[in-house]
């Protein structure tokens, strides 16, 4: 018999009273023991996603290759009772793949292969964890695209966006994941395997699709993925116009839109941001002294695009913009959307540590909500950089801080909380994309009434009734939250999941 390395040793009674050898034997009698990581120097890789300020070994780790695979691994925590968490790239940044300490981690990261693609029906099915960015390389020689763009594309992975619901970009005019998902094949928390959706646009029945597409790993994993792609755009620009003030740049997002012009992305950045990518990328496209530089992405027919650009250049000199480059070739578009991409990087030039928040608020209210930020940078003593997506009004404010400071998480946390509660006051919500996870799940109730939270209570039941798919992730706890104990919900009628 394969000798067993010996598992991380975390301090847990729970983990005590599991016998994780036995689960262990079980993994590798499935995907192999090359695939089955337990000493603690391995797992130290898998301790957090991109939300880096929260750590947590898992009991073990395991990378099965298939569907089946995959089915089994799940089958095997069912049997034992042992959460499950699920992890694609580990880029997520609210701590959705945060493993727990009684865990068995389930990555996606060799589910690698694009299964097909049909150019005439415009969709193409991929395993999870092929890489967003791959998916567009392998249909643009067709003249096509996939839309959903976050900024770390080059590396996440599409069972991630999945569970996350991710954005992007280009999600003023084309939307997030879910507008691009038409089906998948999933495996729920008993190691079942179902298909939900279909390969077409439309089709009868509850929008399972819909549940599932950003439930952040707590319904169940997604092993297939049918996506929507487009067709490219005839004549794309991308306008980069620079303002004296960050109110100018918001007030010419609203004015874009109200003039009915809708890009295909619109961004801000700040003069702190502004100064990091060019410190760090050099773009040579940002001018150092700009309070603000918005980026807007105009495509469609030729003459279509031509027309708006125009009218988009005229809107931003009548808000004061200092300046308006356009760029047309694709060397030049790249050129000026290299900063924007690599924001979020660039703050490592800044500050030893970043906590980023991912907010949404009407468009109307982005001056006043600046300002708010401001006063509360200035209340708390951080430093607050922002890079947002300004078409949609999903701002991501980054505040600097130094991680080594005794209290000084803490206070950053208290100072994000604000920040998302002030987007609520105003109309909007505590994510746009980056989802709950670990992060923000204490402020689910500033957004949703207890009926409402215990509707979500019902569903996560149905497909889980065991409560092992990522546990303690999206929902209020009382551990965190103060709350008192819920009541089950995973009595007979709602064990509805052998129904589809």
């Amino acid at each position: 018999m394969t000798a067993i390395a010996p598992i991380s040793d975390i301090p847990s009674a729970q983990t005590q009273a599991i016998d994780w050898q036995a689960i262990a034997h079980d993994l590798i009698a499935i995907v192999g023991d090359r695939y089955v990581v337990r000493t603690r120097e391995e797992l130290l890789a898998y301790e957090c996603d991109g939300l880096t300020s929260y750590k947590q070994q898992p009991a073990i780790v395991v990378l099965p290759l298939t569907t089946e695979e995959v089915s089994a691994v799940v089958k095997v925590c069912a049997s034992y009772k042992v959460a499950f968490v699920a992890r694609g790239s580990g880029t997520g940044l609210s701590g959705g793949a945060l493993p727990l300490p009684d865990s068995v981690l389930i990555v996606t990261a060799r589910m690698k292969k694009i299964l097909e693609v049909d150019f005439e029906n415009q969709r193409v099915v991929v395993q999870p964890g092929v890489i967003n960015n791959w998916v567009t390389q392998a249909v643009s020689g067709a003249g096509f695209y996939y839309a959903p763009d976050p900024s770390s594309q080059i590396i996440c992975s599409i069972g991630g966006n999945v569970a996350e619901n991710s954005g992007g970009v280009h999600c003023l005019k084309y939307g997030v994941t879910t507008n691009h998902v038409l089906g998948a094949k999933i495996v729920l928390p008993d190691g079942s395997i179902k298909d939900i959706g279909s390969k077409i646009p439309e089709s009868p029945g509850y929008d399972l699709t819909g549940v599932f597409v950003g439930s952040e790993g707590t319904l169940g994993i997604a092993t297939e993925v049918t996506l929507k792609i487009l067709k490219s755009a005839e004549s794309i620009q991308v306008l980069l116009a620079d303002f004296t003030t960050m109110e100018a740049a918001g007030s010419t997002v609203s004015d874009v839109i109200s003039a009915g012009i809708i890009p295909g992305g619109m961004e801000i950045m700040d003069n702190m941001s502004i100064n990091a990518v060019e410190d760090t990328v050099a773009t040579n496209c940002y001018p150092r002294d700009a309070a603000s530089i918005l980026l807007i992405e105009i495509d469609g027919l030729e003459i279509e695009v031509a027309e708006s650009a125009k009218r988009v250049e005229a809107i931003c000199y009548k808000n004061g913009a200092r300046n308006v480059t356009t760029a047309t070739d694709p060397e030049q578009r790249l050129r000026l959307w290299k900063g924007r991409k690599a924001a979020f990087a660039a703050m490592g030039r800044l500050s030893p540590d970043y906590y980023v928040q991912d907010g949404v608020i009407p468009r109307t209210k982005l001056t006043y909500v600046l300002q708010e930020i401001e006063k509360l940078s200035e209340k708390y003593g951080y430093h607050v950089a922002n890079v947002f997506h300004a078409g949609d009004g999903n701002l991501h404010p980054l505040i600097l801080y130094n991680n080594a400071e005794t209290g000084a998480l803490e206070t950053v946390e208290e100072l994000g909380g604000e920040i998302l509660k002030l987007c609520v006051r105003v109309g909007g919500s505590i994510s746009g994309e980056h989802g709950i996870g670990a992060d923000k799940k204490c402020y689910m109730p500033e957004m949703f009434s207890e009926t409402d939270l215990e509707t979500m209570r019902w569903i996560r039941d149905v497909f889980d009734p065991q409560g092992i798919a990522n546990p303690t992730k999206i929902l209020p706890t009382p551990r965190t939250c103060g709350e008192g104990a819920k009541p089950s919900h995973s009595d007979a009628k709602f064990k509805l999941v052998e129904r589809f």
